[in-house]
């Protein structure tokens, strides 16, 4: 199991896009046999972006119920510089309680655990794992991995400071002919139905060339990918 970890960190190291980066992430998810694994950081400038395994749907609710304004995990985690396990934080509010709720509507487990990390220039981001577990073995699970969960997070930060100069010194990212033109028809403001008739393909294969795309562009959601497309020259409308 040690020398799997270190199979990880060493693939994590080596990473050399965004999409390198989503695939470590779905690997320690598997690895360490927990629901979910994200990781989601804030650059100099302000721009989010993020790694992980929580559903296209879930992120695309978050946004839409604007959550990021009560969420206890990110109001906890900004005056932190430890690790925290989630059921410590004030969840007493009944807006926190039905965000979390709707949480687990959207397939996340009832246990979280996140670190949050401090980079140079304002870089805020928080690597966070989810679980559907009792406290106790929760507990425990965090007790027996926190020393190498901050590694990873940490080389998962150092990693994305090197990717925060995309668009610069790093080459943008390639999307397919298919991931091109799903983006595209996004672009022009057709939904997800008119896209795949445009393209003639179902709305499922649809979805898969735009998870692909958002994951390859670093984006948080559908819309946010779409905009980085744009504005790197990537797609024209």
């Amino acid at each position: 199991m040690k020398n799997r970890l270190e199979d990880l960190v060493s693939t994590l190291q080596a990473a050399s896009s965004l999409e390198d980066l989503q695939a470590v992430t779905e690997a320690l998810r598997d690895h360490y046999d927990v629901s979910h694994t994200v990781y989601h950081w804030v650059n100099s400038v302000g721009e989010r972006f993020g790694a992980g395994t929580y559903s296209a749907e879930w992120v695309d609710r978050y946004l839409e119920k604007d959550y990021l304004r009560i969420d206890p995990v990110i109001f906890g985690c900004f005056q932190r510089f430890t690790p925290v396990i989630w059921k410590s934080l004030d969840w007493s509010s009944k807006a926190a309680r039905e965000m979390f709720q709707d949480a687990m509507n959207y397939g996340l487990g009832n246990q979280g655990f996140t670190i949050p990390i401090r980079g140079p220039n304002g870089q805020f981001a928080l690597f966070t794992m989810n679980a559907t577990a009792e406290d106790d073995a929760w507990e425990t699970f965090v007790d027996e991995n926190t020393r190498d969960l901050m590694i990873i997070s940490h080389e998962l930060n150092k990693k994305a400071l090197e990717f925060e100069k995309w668009g610069q010194d790093v080459q943008s990212p390639s999307l397919s002919p298919r991931e091109l033109s799903a983006m595209t028809c996004l672009a022009k403001g057709m939904n997800r139905a008119q896209s795949a008739a445009e393209m003639n393909i179902s709305e499922h294969t649809l979805r898969v060339y735009i998870e692909s795309a958002r994951h390859k562009l670093g984006a948080m959601n559908t819309t946010h990918a779409v905009a980085r497309a744009l504005s790197a020259g990537i797609i024209i409308v």
